[in-house]
């Protein structure tokens, strides 16, 4: 055949000849013509065989899913739902499908199940371009402004975060852990490289089966010398509304096909409204929640607190005792820390946390040791504060939850093509 176009290039063809190839994503027909939905990655289009066409017996027997190559004549047909057929002079079946096990049945555990097949569907791939989107805004929003990409360990000896959460593996004859986040090793790469960014795998053994969690998932985090909290704020407000900017801009198609309200979505430019912890307490009282200062936000308050804001938000200064080691005191109070949750609106709550570091060697050995940890397990660590600490803050945004919310999606499971949840790693 000649060679071949996508789907996407057809309104370029209009009553000329052109080459396609893809999926049958559906089938039917009658005596002596059949109407195939034809699928690449680009979209998909219907074309029509008659018999009389080379291989039109082959399409008669090709069931959905079987990939076919085919060659026609591009029609304009206004109502078409993308405004074009194509009636097909030539169709060969490169690989006949058996009968497709997703068919009317589409339970979330058949979908699982079946995972490796429904990547194929249109509501996935448009999350999944949306997806490439925003690691590639990611990507382009750093590196212009002079950041440095880092790779760290994925296997590490120290917790980051909570003990609890931690996956334990084997490691020759040492006991190891799967990373929950770079941090660590980013505040010792900071003294040379002073902006780094990094995305990459995190693990979390949280045994919580909510619609936003995953065991497995992606984590872009930074990390930056000489800056305060009002720094990294600035700069956690200018990623999410660059990223969301260029989908809006490369993937309004995905975003209309996947049913997203835009609306939200071009509200959101700097700045972000902030709030600190203690006004958050009193926002849920009022709205009259149950709940004890001093804890921390889970879904069911963050959902309520994401009521009162249509565009990203930030709640500040958080109790010391409920966040992690290595953050800072707030100067103004030393029982809140210097800290940032930004949460996303429509009841999606947490995609990104943040922090001023601690840069005092005695002050992380006092926590270390709260934390009833082993302070030998954190030597290497402690040394980047023996030698030239400076200030410096840093944050991780949960790339799912992000894709989550600006898709729009009931579930952080379709923002990942196999998703690794508590009860799930198959396939």
């Amino acid at each position: 055949m000649s060679e071949f176009k996508q789907v996407a290039d057809i309104p370029g063809f209009a009553g000329k000849d052109i080459a396609l190839r893809g999926w049958i994503h559906r089938t039917r027909g009658s005596k002596g013509i059949r109407f195939l939905v034809l699928r690449d990655s680009s979209g998909v289009v219907q074309c029509v065989v008659k018999e009389g066409a080379k291989g039109f017996e082959d399409a008669v027997k090709a069931l959905m899913e079987s990939s076919v190559e085919l060659k026609g004549v591009v029609r304009e047909d206004k109502r078409a739902p993308t405004g074009f057929e194509v009636d097909v002079t030539e169709l060969k079946v490169v690989g006949f499908a058996e009968n497709f096990p997703i068919r009317k049945d589409q339970s979330p555990e058949l979908l699982l199940d079946q995972r490796h097949l429904w990547v194929r569907s249109r509501k996935l791939t448009d999350v999944f371009k949306i997806r490439s989107e925003v690691f590639g805004a990611i990507h382009e929003f750093f590196r212009e402004r002079g950041f440095f990409e880092i790779q760290s360990p994925s296997l590490t000896k120290s917790a980051c975060e909570g003990g609890s959460t931690l996956f334990e593996v084997k490691y020759f004859k040492e006991k190891a852990f799967l990373t929950q986040s770079w941090q660590l090793y980013a505040e010792a790469l900071i003294a040379g490289l002073e902006k780094i960014y990094c995305i990459a795998p995190s693990f979390r053994a949280e045994k919580s089966r909510t619609r936003r969690h995953l065991a497995e998932y992606w984590h872009a985090e930074a990390e930056v010398a000489w800056i305060g909290q009002e720094g990294t704020l600035k700069l956690q407000e200018e990623l999410i509304s660059f990223v969301v900017k260029k989908v809006l801009e490369k993937r309004g198609g995905e975003l209309k096909a996947l049913g997203r309200d835009v609306k939200i979505l071009e509200k959101v430019k700097p700045p972000f409204q902030r709030i600190t912890y203690k006004e958050a307490v009193d926002m849920l009282r009022k709205d009259g929640m149950d709940f004890k200062e001093g804890q921390d936000f889970g879904i069911d308050e963050e959902k309520v607190l994401t009521n009162h804001f249509d565009k990203p938000f930030f709640v500040t200064d958080f109790p010391k005792k409920i966040k992690a080691f290595y953050m800072k005191e707030s100067p103004d109070n030393p029982t809140t820390v210097l800290c940032d949750d930004c949460y996303a609106p429509e009841g999606y709550g947490e995609i990104i946390g943040g922090s001023v570091r601690e840069e005092s060697i005695d002050k992380l050995l006092e926590n270390i040791k709260k934390e009833g940890a082993d302070p030998k397990g954190y030597e290497w660590y402690l040394d980047t504060r023996k030698f030239g600490s400076v200030p410096h803050a840093g944050f991780g945004l949960g790339v799912e939850r992000l894709v989550m919310w600006i898709c729009g999606l009931d579930h952080i499971r379709d923002t990942i093509a196999f998703p690794r949840v508590m009860n799930r790693l198959y396939p």
